[in-house]
């Protein structure tokens, strides 16, 4: 089967921070001219729903510009760091779109972090405002270790030591958008720090602008979208796929501050909801909710998901109970300003191994140990390139060298590219598991335990052993009694060559845990599982 993109813009070779690269003729040029482009274009459609009410694309904008004045008025510039520890509201949205029309850089900050985690990207940005959510104020690091921090804000109860956010939407003029680059910082996103400390990645225009496109004409996205942001807004895929994108489109954004299944539920049939990304997990408890075959979704036509390998049962149960819906597999990262690859139309029932193609302006290559192209169907490290590619890390020339070659970024996942061009994502490579010299993937028994029935997620890591090296066990969260560990093992043996089958089990009463991304946190696993051999 062979499937090719078909843009509806042309496509220039462009150079951009000294790399070459294909960019589209026609674009935007700044995350600030995205929102300008649906102010102008939509003022009185709706741009956000959410707890706090609803306001138009003009209304918002009235915000953002109050926003922007006042922080203008304290200090900030362009190229300012503007830290914002924020939930999926609209302070989130005020200060993200103010940032970009100052010219200034927003550094988002997941809301799991704790003290030392968000002293460390404040410091490490340099960051001089830091806006918060009051009811996060116990995690922030105390004034001391971030000294740089000139002004807080704080959005609800009064915190000691912060302002109000209100003071931001004081009247005052708005100030014009500062001119900047394609190549100027916009968005500074720390990298999850599975291993080792967190690192900047710098975010610019142009990434972000190609990412949205992309998203746009690979998922076929229309204009005034109904986006439902149930994932966070201060990650790459909430941040890209949903704000950017349906700012892109003039669309609406329907807020929601915590997930839970029911709620999301809910929210998509009153709303309308016509697209969204979730995290393979969420749409599990969507299929496990009983309210789930009584709720109105027919206006739902495309759903991305990414984070994870959605096991196969999940998409069965998805095209058995919503056959209009287009589900789409979402490979990206963090250095890609989200999205490398995305699976087209029609193509995750043909290929639901397969993370898509790479998108159009992007190029995967696997490569071997020491970095040379392998051939078609050989597995490797995947390697990308493009537009989307951040220039790097802030302030780390050094981990930006060692991540960085040439015109590619080292993404340290294991993979292949077939025959069609579509991609299969095998794992981490610190996530194989080699057992006696076999290569185990920890995603390929992953996806088998998601068809074992009363399974709801699990979570494949090594077990040092003497005598083989490593062998397979599983972290397990059931929701029925008869889930044991004989089991497990014996659903395996049945589809798994002998040396895939997980040798221990441990089971788990609460969802296993995972980074802001949606990712599951398998060092948090392994500590887990040394320390009770260490018992």
């Amino acid at each position: 089967m062979s499937i090719a993109w078909s843009l509806p813009v042309p496509v220039v070779e462009e150079r951009h921070y000294g790399r070459p690269m294909r960019c589209f003729a026609q674009r935007p040029h700044s995350l600030y001219e995205l929102f300008a482009a649906a102010v102008a274009r939509a003022p009185r459609r709706m741009a956000v729903v959410g707890e706090r009410g609803r306001a138009t694309w003009a209304e918002l904008d009235d915000g953002v510009g109050r926003v922007a004045g006042q922080l203008q008025r304290r200090g900030v510039i362009r190229g300012s760091r503007v830290a914002m520890l924020l939930g999926n509201g609209r302070p989130f949205l005020w200060t993200l779109w103010a940032c970009a029309r100052l010219g200034a850089i927003a550094v988002p900050l997941g809301t799991r972090l704790k003290g030392m985690e968000i002293a460390h990207a404040v410091n490490d940005s340099g960051a001089e405002v830091l806006v918060f959510d009051s009811e996060l104020a116990d995690n922030l690091p105390r004034p001391y270790e971030t000294p740089m921090l000139r002004h807080r804000f704080a959005d609800g109860d009064p915190v000691a030591g912060a302002r109000r956010f209100e003071e931001l939407l004081a009247p005052c003029a708005a100030p014009q958008a500062a001119p900047v680059s394609e190549e100027d910082p916009a968005v500074i996103l720390y990298t999850s720090g599975t291993t080792g400390r967190p690192k900047g990645a710098m975010l610019t225009g142009l990434g972000i602008v190609h990412s949205v496109l992309h998203y746009q004409y690979c998922l076929g996205l229309e204009e005034g979208e109904r986006v439902l942001l149930a994932v966070p807004a201060s990650h790459v895929t909430g941040l890209i796929a949903v704000v950017g994108a349906t700012t892109r489109l003039a669309g609406t954004v329907i807020l929601m501050k915590r997930f839970q299944a029911r709620s999301f539920l809910d929210l998509a049939q009153r709303d309308r909801m016509t697209f969204t990304v979730l995290v393979p997990a969420m749409a599990n408890l969507c299929l496990l909710e009983p309210s789930f075959a009584q709720t109105d979704l027919s206006s739902w036509r495309v759903c991305g998901y990414g984070g994870a390998p959605m096991p196969e049962a999940t998409i069965a149960g998805l095209a058995q109970r919503l056959p209009g819906l287009r589900l789409a597999n979402l490979y990206g990262a963090t250095e890609t300003t989200s999205p490398t690859t995305i699976v087209p139309a029609g193509g995750t029932a043909l290929r639901p191994d397969s993370v898509g193609l790479p998108v159009p302006l992007g190029e995967v290559r696997i490569v071997d140990e020491e970095g040379r192209e392998v051939p078609r169907g050989t597995e490797g490290e995947l390697w990308i390139a493009g537009p989307m590619v951040v220039p790097g890390y802030w302030d780390a020339a050094e981990a930006t060298r060692a991540n960085f070659a040439d015109r590619f970024w080292k993404s340290g996942d294991l993979g292949a590219v077939d025959e069609d061009g579509f991609v299969r994502v095998l794992d981490r490579k610190k996530d194989m598991i080699n057992r006696a010299g076999y290569k185990i993937y920890s995603a390929e028994v992953e996806n088998v335990l998601a068809h074992l029935p009363g399974v709801v997620e699990s979570a494949v890591v090594a077990k040092a052993c003497p005598v083989l090296g490593e062998r397979v066990h599983v972290f397990v969260l059931a929701d029925r009694p008869e889930v044991d560990a004989e089991r497990v093992r014996a659903f395996c043996a049945e589809r798994l060559a002998d040396y895939k089958v997980p040798e221990s089990v441990t089971f788990v009463r609460d969802p296993l845990p995972r980074n802001a991304n949606g990712k599951v946190v398998k060092t948090e696993l392994r500590r887990l599982l040394a320390e009770s051999m260490a018992a």
